[in-house]
């Protein structure tokens, strides 16, 4: 008989539903039922597309002798982090303090009926083994513990809600921002680059996509050719190694290797997006092909296999696929022989190593790039077009054999979150390669989310809406998250740099309005992850650092700064700086751990340039000869005739002929009415 998660709507809780094990969501019941039965808790922390989650459900979960255990001793608590990042962010701190390591999931945490926890885990197999205790024999001492150690346990639970306390950016003196931070964090992240596999640090290798785009602008801003070349190096080799689907495009969360050839199997939206932007502006700067085909083949994926009838993009792809991870993946010589003609093989043993030895587990080949196409070709007397030629026929039929496999499931909620960062990779790939139907894509998405999941505010009198975290099926629900709005509102300012709505610009003032009303820090400055009236819980974060997405206080300084600007809203510029102030501590301490609230300060030290371009048939030509180039710090929006309920600083006159209107800062040029004037001008002012 189904437990209560059959009720929910994440992929992740249904996917527990059946078990024996009596779960509870996380819900006030639960806590109440603690309570007055005086049972600690068990929390389960994990989500649908990971392995170890799988495992330990397999193992211990579905198993009715572990379930009865678990069900008589405590009250057991399943919730998907994607959905409840609020709470995986508190129970992955406490879970570094109670056992000085890193966390991850499933995460396994005990706690007492406050929600307090006092002892943790990650993963537990059922028996002992790997060197950890088996979970059913920890079970049994952890309730023993519980009951006879109340008052240790109860000191231990207040030292730990002061450390978490402490976990806050400590006060920051009011002194100016300077460029000391951009200096320590560039120096910071070469000193970890690895020069010959790119990448920053070691194995497992993730891809680390806002240190990237800061060492890519530093490098432009400072003409700094290592910056430059450690961009270079990572993309490159990301591209050709198995991080990267060789068949089907789009990025697996990271390589268990250094040199990028096996990944943890899940595709993630929250990491391709940020990575199509990547390489976007990367072949602005450098225009090699790879760059193009890896945005084009990924984009190509997104569409194809992430993006739902409504327009959302679905969350992620499971590792998994038939209880074995990669499986869905991972080929023989002898499978890929039979799908290719003679001559497309002959192309693809060496390019992609099938004739050296397996890759995977010591039997299975995982495509990754061995040898260059080049060198394949000129070994094999083809020319580079036959060559290439040869390849994407022989890809397109893999490709289609492996349609026919056991596909791995699919997590389809929509996370507002991970849609806006898909929402601006996506815009922002079809703003740089001219690509309408990206464009499409991405607008389709962002609709969805305005449609579906900013609701009006019906606890409050007055015409307020907010964001809702997540939907599914036709469900939305959960209040949102600081990363919610930041990320919406800087994907809004990438889609009004495509095509000007009216529309989106007021909704993005909106966004920033609630920003400053909902999540700020009115006493420190900053904000809070959740919003002033989230459900209470034993701690309320305030995070500066970017994790495997960026920090949301880093985006949000970022777009309230740009928005500031563009709209000449001081309130907006203010607020970005008051984050600033609030991290500076951080940011001197370990500056390279804060990547994006150092693109923040970039803008902050440098305000951005806003060119406005009105008037004429000409205008879209002059957009997209300025979209040719790499401008991090430019917004350029082609406001159309006829847009209506604008506010002063854009109402600029529709003419004939085109006109730009360059502003930064409080600084504006005349009206430019030749496009090699303002081109020379922004050269300048990029200088």
């Amino acid at each position: 008989m189904p437990n209560r998660l059959a009720r929910e709507t994440s992929p992740y809780l249904q996917q527990h539903a059946d078990n024996p094990v009596d779960w509870y969501p996380w819900s006030e019941e639960a806590f109440k039922l603690a309570r007055e039965q005086d049972k600690p808790i068990l929390l389960s922390v994990g989500y649908s597309a990971c392995h170890w989650c799988h495992v330990m459900a397999h193992e211990s979960f579905e198993d009715p002798r572990v379930a009865a255990v678990m069900n008589e001793l405590f009250v057991n608590i399943k919730v998907d982090r994607e959905e409840r990042p609020d709470v995986d962010q508190i129970y992955q701190t406490a879970h570094a303090m109670l056992t000085q390591r890193n966390g991850g999931w499933p995460l396994t945490m005990f706690l007492a009926p406050d929600q307090t926890p006092f002892f943790g885990g990650t993963y537990f197999p059922k028996t002992a083994r790997y060197g950890m205790p088996g979970f059913v024999d920890l079970l049994p001492q952890i309730a023993a513990a519980y009951r006879t150690k109340h008052a240790e346990i109860e000191q231990q639970n207040e030292t730990l809600r002061a450390a978490l306390v402490q976990t806050l950016p400590p006060a920051a003196a009011d002194a100016p921002l300077t460029t000391a931070p951009l200096d320590a964090a560039l120096r910071e992240l070469k000193r970890v680059f690895d020069e010959t596999d790119g990448g920053i640090g070691t194995a497992p290798k993730f891809p680390h996509p806002a240190e990237l785009e800061f060492c890519l602008r530093r490098a432009v801003a400072l003409n700094d050719d290592y910056a430059l070349g450690m961009v270079k190096l990572t993309l490159a080799k990301m591209a050709e190694g198995g991080i990267y689907d060789q068949l089907g495009g789009g990025f697996c969360r990271y390589s268990v290797d250094q040199h990028w050839t096996i990944p943890h199997f899940e595709k993630m939206l929250y990491d391709n997006g940020p990575l199509l932007r990547l390489y976007s502006d990367l072949w602005l700067v450098d225009q090699q092909p790879l760059y193009a085909r890896i945005v084009a083949d990924t984009a190509a994926w997104v569409m194809r296999e992430m993006q739902s009838p409504e327009g959302g993009y679905y969350s992620s792809l499971d590792a998994d696929s038939e209880h074995a991870e990669g499986k869905f993946y991972v080929w023989t010589p002898a499978a890929v022989k039979a799908a290719l003609s003679a001559e497309e093989y002959a192309v693809v043993e060496p390019h992609y190593g099938l004739d050296a030895q397996p890759n995977f587990e010591d039997r299975d080949w995982h495509l990754r790039v061995l040898k260059p196409l080049a060198v394949v070709a000129k070994r094999l007397g083809l020319t580079p077009g036959r060559a290439q030629s040869l390849l994407d026929s022989a890809r397109a039929k893999l490709l289609a054999v492996r349609a026919m496999r056991a596909r791995p499931g699919r997590d389809e909620k929509i996370l507002v979150s991970w849609n806006a960062l898909m929402v601006k990779g996506m815009a922002h790939a079809a703003r740089v390669f001219g690509r309408p139907e990206w464009l499409a894509s991405a607008r389709a998405a962002a609709d969805y989310i305005r449609t579906t999941l900013w609701r009006a505010d019906d606890e409050r009198a007055g015409p307020r809406k907010r964001l809702l975290a997540t939907a599914k099926d036709g469900t939305a629900h959960l209040n949102a998250y600081l990363d919610d709005y930041a990320f919406l509102l800087d994907a809004l300012l990438e889609l009004m740099q495509n095509d000007f709505r009216v529309e989106d610009l007021n909704w993005a003032q909106e966004l920033a309005q609630a920003l400053l009303d909902q999540f700020e820090d009115r006493d420190s400055g900053g904000f809070f992850f959740v919003s002033h009236d989230h459900e209470r819980l034993i701690h309320r974060a305030k995070s500066g650092h970017d994790n495997a997405t960026p920090s949301g206080n880093g985006i949000a300084a970022l777009a309230l700064n740009r928005l500031g600007h563009l709209f000449g809203e001081p309130r907006f510029i203010e607020a970005a700086e008051r984050t600033l102030k609030s991290f500076r501590p951080l940011l001197d301490r370990q500056a390279s751990a804060h990547a994006s609230l150092c693109v923040a300060l970039e803008e902050q030290l440098v305000p951005p340039t806003i060119v406005i371009l009105r008037g004429g048939a000409d205008a879209a030509a002059w957009q997209r000869e300025l979209n040719a180039r790499y401008m991090p710090r430019t917004l350029v929006l082609y406001i159309p005739a006829g847009a209506a309920g604008l506010p002063a600083a854009l109402a600029k006159p529709a003419g004939a002929t085109v006109n730009a209107w360059v502003c930064r800062g409080v600084k504006c040029l005349a009206p430019i009415a030749e496009l090699a004037a303002l081109v020379a001008v922004l050269t300048k002012s990029a200088a």
